[in-house]
């Protein structure tokens, strides 16, 4: 499938999706709240059949925080780049743990390190810093004073 069929399916799922061609992957940037449904036919759809979700990263770009996919399809060898942005003040995306996984403790982290909520995640809790850590230390913003006794 070239780039632009895979463009023109993922639009006929998802119209108000924005894709543009990266040097490596097609790019996509979708809504949070037209999100999980997206997802869930991405993997569903047959034609597109992405079934490997390989990596989910937390961003803070500054005005907000949001979220990178890079997924896979191993039976027809396309990679999809999806963006997901959302407000900083209450960052909140669908956890996609139920389409992918993998994406469980990707989205932990993710929560643990920029304080994005996940929602509808079964376990959303710190993975890898104390519960009683203060703030989100990958925000740009965060005050590394606030956990002067670590």
């Amino acid at each position: 499938m070239t780039n632009q069929e895979l463009k023109d399916s993922i639009l006929k799922i998802e119209p108000t999706a924005v894709l543009e061609e990266g040097k490596q992957y097609l790019n996509l940037a979708v809504a949070s709240d037209k999100w999980h449904s997206l997802a869930q036919q991405l993997k569903e759809n047959k034609e597109l059949a992405f079934d490997y979700l390989f990596n989910l990263t937390g961003v803070d770009y500054g005005d907000t925080l949001g979220v990178v996919y890079h997924l896979e399809s191993t039976s027809h060898h396309h990679v999809v780049v999806v963006k997901v942005s959302t407000d900083r003040q209450n960052p909140q995306i669908p956890t996609i743990c139920d389409i992918w996984r993998t994406a469980e403790f990707h989205e932990r982290e993710a929560f643990d390190f920029l304080g994005i909520q996940f929602i509808n995640h079964p376990d959303l809790r710190r993975i890898f810093l104390d519960e009683e850590w203060k703030g989100y230390p990958l925000r740009k913003d965060y005050d590394s004073s606030l956990n002067q006794s670590y």
